[in-house]
């Protein structure tokens, strides 16, 4: 009798090891995943604690609108991101140098403007390497810094990303200058309510961000912000 005492206690103590081992595993396994994506580099801020922020501009129409807008940051000696699409770029390759030789950095916005996170892997992949090519071909750079149209996307699109030296980046303030209802003083508003160090403030090309852009970029000026590129805020 005691000795089926004994294994009893035998059997209770290894289910409780198997199970302890079992719950162990879990909270590795769920911690790794999460320190791997937090260590994914997707950016919707910068990590420098300072009072600089940066405009990430996604292009993919609005061409009416992208020289006033380029003569704005030369009146004002800045230098911003345009993220643009391999097809637009693909389609005005002479404006993408203007863009570039107005000093401004260029970024990946993929191929197409597409919900990345709907594609595989291999579609994320050459979506990427398309836009990449077309940017490279025209500029001769090898751009760095990917935003996923929509803000979409999936963990292929990360490895894939991550697969090709890009950052992701997306924003930590969204002027939506998108929208049909879209003003300048919303626009102007949506930044100047959320400004912090290290912002990314996602534009377009629209008229309403150009009404908007000199009074914004006062704002900043005069709470002794600087306004730089992504490259210069993620660094």
């Amino acid at each position: 009798m005691k000795l089926l005492i004994i294994n009893k206690k035998t059997i209770y103590t290894i289910l409780i090891i198997i199970f302890i081992i079992i719950v162990a595993s879990i909270y590795i396994s769920t911690y790794s995943r999460i320190d791997e994506t937090f260590n994914t580099d997707i950016y919707y801020k910068g990590n420098v604690d300072e009072k600089v922020v940066t405009f990430a501009c996604n292009v993919d129409w609005g061409n009416e609108h992208i020289p006033p807008m380029l003569e704005i940051f030369k009146d004002y000696d800045i230098t911003i991101t345009y993220f643009v699409t391999g097809k637009w770029a693909e389609e005005n390759p002479e404006l993408l140098k203007t863009i570039y030789d107005h000093g401004h950095e260029i970024g990946n916005h993929g191929y197409r403007h597409v919900d990345y996170d709907k594609l595989g892997y291999e579609k994320n992949k050459e979506e990427i390497i398309k836009a990449h090519n077309i940017i490279k071909n025209t500029l001769g750079i090898e751009s760095t810094y990917f935003a996923p149209p929509s803000g979409a996307y999936n963990d292929d699109t990360i490895k894939a990303a991550k697969d090709l030296n890009y950052d992701i980046i997306m924003w930590s303030i969204d002027t939506i200058d998108w929208r049909q209802d879209a003003t300048k003083d919303k626009i102007i508003d949506r930044v100047i309510n959320k400004i912090h160090n290290s912002a990314i403030i996602l534009m377009h090309p629209t008229e309403e961000t150009l009404l908007a852009l000199p009074e914004v970029i006062k704002y900043l000026f005069d709470k002794d912000y600087e306004i730089t590129t992504v490259g210069n805020v993620v660094k």
